[in-house]
């Protein structure tokens, strides 16, 4: 990029423009696997919509590629920097703008993490229900781009479903408005529906107006320890036919715990080879527990009703067991979703083909809605062979996922390290038919190009 059009950009946006080395490393990829080390041209952390607006007629006047990021807590490389790319960081737009205690929704800028809205609105005895693993750090923008799930998405959905309308700064600089703040609404196609999820491809997200959800008055939390993983996810159904929802269900396996306990000093490994934590809310939550205990108690499973303390403390070590990352390993944490029907015969498949390809595994699940999380890994001192078995495991667990009914990606989003499996997914047709739909919003193609979908 010439030095004048970077110079453009720096006037038009004092103060916002960076291509400090540091500032270019820092911001050049998320926390998903890095396919093409890229650095960006430049930095640009805006504080408005109109810099938004600014910054995308600039872009669109030179042809320059923007990719928006909040946090970057995304696992799926959505916001890595590509080839020539300036990175749009919507980190400082971070004001909560309204709460509305009797409409049940607020307003937001796209930098409010997602823990602080919820601070804000539990004073009026509200949640905003969608609670990514990363709650406490990433950004509503990026769990909107993303359509994040999290724990409580058993019962409550993912972020698309507390989504009611979204500003959007269009690829030339275009401000537009989507949805409707009431809690129905039909008029039209569905955009709002279509924004949230797209990873930036088809517009930069500047507001978002929430549906909040009633702050329960009571809940339990059940931890069910069984001898192994099948069983406990056969447990998942169980809960099911006895036809109780939870509002979390979360499965993790023996290595899962162990690696927990090592980390944390915590004890869970000892009480069993596999943990089905579920947490039931509201005014029958204690009838909903004792429905679950009932059904996991016939299965063989060892059930104690843990106390507020030591539920919020397996809750948050549930969060923190995608771990750490770690040196000496090459380690790649898959998001598939299969059928609930799917989750033993997924889980003892896995179990298999990690023996078979000599990999390590360990494996995490929002098991409410069949989301799982395997982890792969290998030592990176075993060299490029080992690295290819990694691969090859990788590969026969997408494949298997969608054998069973399934779908490549759950909650983290395509991104950009998870393309190569789109078309295992999604037809010809339909790869197409966005493609079609990306040129419409996006017509010369610099919204976060190479994420998402095949174009």
């Amino acid at each position: 990029m010439a030095r004048e059009i970077l110079e453009e950009l720096a006037v038009a946006l004092p103060g916002c423009v960076s291509t400090a080395a540091e500032d270019l490393r820092l911001y050049s990829r998320d926390q998903g696997p890095v396919v093409h080390p890229t650095l960006p041209t430049a930095v640009v952390r805006v504080r408005t919509v109109p810099d938004v607006q600014t910054l995308l007629r600039w872009a669109t006047r030179y042809g320059v590629p923007v990719v928006s990021r909040g946090a970057g807590s995304g696992v799926s490389g959505g916001a890595h920097a590509t080839v020539g790319s300036v990175i749009l960081s919507l980190e400082l737009m971070n004001t909560i703008l309204a709460i509305n205690a009797d409409d049940e929704t607020a307003v937001v800028e796209p930098g409010v993490i997602n823990a602080d809205l919820n601070a804000a609105v539990a004073e009026h005895g509200l949640m905003y229900a969608p609670d990514p693993a990363s709650y406490r750090w990433s950004t509503i923008g990026g769990n909107v781009a993303t359509n994040a799930g999290g724990l409580r998405c058993a019962k409550y959905g993912v972020t698309r479903d507390s989504v009611l309308a979204l500003d959007v700064v269009l690829a030339d600089g275009t401000l537009v408005s989507t949805g409707h703040r009431t809690f129905k609404g039909v008029a039209g196609y569905d955009l709002t529906a279509l924004m949230t999820g797209s990873e930036g491809t088809l517009g930069v997200i500047v507001g978002i107006t929430v549906r909040l959800r009633y702050l329960p008055r009571a809940v339990h939390t059940l931890a069910a320890f069984f001898d192994d993983f099948p069983q406990a996810a056969a447990g998942v159904l169980a809960i099911g036919r006895a036809r109780v929802q939870p509002a979390i269900l979360e499965l993790l396996d023996g290595q899962t715990l162990e690696a927990l306990d090592g980390a944390h000093g915590s004890d869970l490994r000892r009480r069993g080879g596999s943990l089905l934590l579920a947490r039931t809310d509201g005014y029958g939550a204690a009838a909903e527990a004792d429905a679950i205990r009932a059904a996991l108690v016939e299965l063989g499973a060892s059930v104690s009703d843990e106390g507020s303390e030591e539920a919020d403390l397996l809750v948050d070590l549930r969060r923190h067991s995608r771990g750490d990352e770690v040196d000496d390993l090459y380690r790649v944490g898959e998001d598939v979703a299969v059928p609930k029907s799917q989750l033993v015969h997924y889980v003892a498949a896995l179990e298999s083909m990690a023996a078979r390809h000599h990999v390590r595994l360990k494996v995490v699940a929002h098991a409410g809605d069949g989301n799982l999380h395997p982890t792969f890994w290998v030592e990176r001192s075993e060299g490029i062979e080992a690295q290819t078995r990694l691969e090859e495991a990788l590969d026969e667990s997408v494949r298997c996922a969608l054998d069973l009914g399934g779908t490549i990606t759950g909650e983290h989003g395509v991104g950009q390290y998870k393309r190569r499996w789109l078309a295992w997914e999604q037809s010809p047709q339909i790869l197409e038919l966005q493609a079609r739909i990306k040129q419409v919003f996006d017509p010369l193609g610099i919204l976060n190009p190479g994420k998402a979908i095949v174009s």
